[in-house]
């Protein structure tokens, strides 16, 4: 007898397991939509509609992301208890990753962000001016770490080997000229026009959540045509990149 109820037993716990999902890549969850990929990064636009669900994807390295809008999604990690996010528009957010979720959006709107894949090894992450890494402590916030000549950059984050600054600039500033000395990956927080190599290059419009790779050599002109315009600098080895006015 108790040889039925064991067979039994093992016959459902295989039955459960075959029944257990199994998670997708992020490249093959269709609401992840790779839009720039290198050695340094892998950069996803996420939209999840109002009142509907990724698929179980897994997250096998660090990432950071970016709210596009605020954002209010279910973050149901596989093995854990469901988790409530709530986020501001533009507010930064890290995971060490290695896991694998589901983002669910109970939410009346569509649930947006830039997800960030840091394909490079990463040192220990370290909050600085902001709470980008949930339960973390703050360290003391320096005013800026601008390079010279060039637009204050507010120091959010840092792994060691990946440093996260927010630069906003002066309404009455036209031209931002950035030449880096180390790979720059910006995410942009609004809408302006960009030119590459040079002031009589075209003109290209990039709207919020946009990205652009900066690499050495080279240049990329912003130019924020007299607005307020903020974003997102990540800079692949440490603070030397530059960006001047001009």
């Amino acid at each position: 007898m108790k040889s039925i109820f064991f067979a039994a037993a093992l016959l459902i716990a295989f039955s459960l397991n075959a029944q257990a999902p199994v998670a997708v890549p992020i490249p093959q969850e269709p609401l992840h939509n790779l839009v720039l990929e290198n050695e340094y990064v892998r950069v996803f636009r996420v939209t999840v509609p109002a009142h509907e669900s990724t698929l179980l994807h897994q997250h096998d390295v660090p990432y950071l992301y970016v709210s596009l809008g605020p954002a209010d999604v279910i973050n149901a990690v596989q093995g854990k208890p469901e988790a409530h996010l709530v986020m501001a528009d533009g507010q930064l957010g890290y995971s060490p990753g290695h896991f694998a979720h589901i983002a669910r959006n109970d939410s009346d709107l569509p649930f947006n962000n830039v997800t960030i894949e840091l394909l490079k090894p990463q040192g220990d992450p370290k909050n600085i001016c902001a709470q980008v890494l949930a339960g973390a402590p703050k360290a003391d916030c320096p005013k800026s770490r601008a390079t010279p000549g060039g637009p204050p950059k507010q120091p959010l984050f840092e792994t060691g080997n990946t440093f996260v600054d927010l630069v906003a600039l002066d309404p009455s500033l036209n031209v931002l000229s950035i030449r880096p000395q180390s790979p720059v990956l910006i995410v942009f927080l609004g809408e302006t026009q960009i030119q590459a190599n040079s002031l009589n290059a075209p003109t290209e419009k990039v709207l919020e959540g946009d990205t652009i790779w900066v690499s050495w050599p080279g240049e990329t002109i912003l130019n924020s045509r007299k607005k307020d315009l903020r974003f997102i600098w990540i800079d692949f080895n440490g603070t030397k990149s530059t960006a001047k006015p001009q």
